[in-house]
């Protein structure tokens, strides 16, 4: 499996290419990444690199003091050695990458656990209700018993409005179903967004994620 290596070490690096760029001797971090890109970082700047290679690239180490990073346009990225303080490589194995608080999964689950949050005698059909185009977030009842496919962002953009039309010709083509009206959900709608969403005749609902945590909290309280 490709590893990550880090390297601490006292150097200098020199950049050819359409430009040139030279760093003075200084103790640095260099990072040679799975992926085979090579950067090379100072103790600041929290993420950036001081000058990096991006792959695909290759390294070669010369004899020990001296790696010579080359890009497929010929661009060199020299790193002269004086002192190697630390070198080790660790296996990382693929990340699951980042979850973030609030996303639009968690604010379907919020939702639909509180779904009369949309109004008064909602009822939940079901999450991730399947059509031939992908899943529909919501699919639920109003008060009237009318069906109501609702789709859910974080941002509410003119490509959502969009999407949630798609969904809503397929849902209406099943007479289980239809009529289906659309509600469009998001933390924040756009302008434009809401008025197209209008104009089809969609319902538009600012979500307030905070209140919705703050919901869920009180659900689980005994007294």
């Amino acid at each position: 499996m490709p590893t990550m290596r880090l390297v601490i070490a006292r150097c200098s690096v020199d950049y050819a290419g359409r430009l040139t760029a030279h760093l003075p001797s200084a103790p640095r971090l260099i990072l040679v990444k799975a992926d085979g890109s090579v950067s090379v970082h100072a103790d600041d700047r929290a993420y950036k690199p001081l000058n990096w290679m991006s792959p695909p690239c290759t390294l070669k180490e010369g004899d020990g003091s001296v790696w010579t990073v080359i890009n497929k346009a010929g661009e060199k990225l020299i790193i002269t050695m004086e002192e190697v303080l630390h070198d080790s490589s660790h296996e990382l194995g693929i990340d699951p990458g980042l979850i973030k608080d609030g996303v639009e999964a968690h604010l379907q689950e919020l939702l639909a656990d509180r779904i009369e949050t949309l109004g008064d005698g909602y009822t939940l059909i079901r999450r991730e209700y399947p059509t031939a185009i992908g899943p529909v977030d919501i699919l639920c009842r109003d008060a009237d018993g009318a069906t109501v496919a609702v789709e859910i962002k974080r941002r509410g953009e003119i490509d959502g409005v969009e999407q949630l039309t798609r969904y809503l010709e397929l849902l209406n083509r099943d007479p289980h179903l239809a009529p289906v009206r659309g509600v469009f959900a998001a933390q924040e709608i756009k302008p434009q967004a809401r008025v197209l969403a209008t104009d089809r005749g969609m319902h538009c609902v600012v979500l307030d994620y905070e209140a919705l945590r703050g919901i869920e909290d009180d659900k689980l309280k005994l007294f």
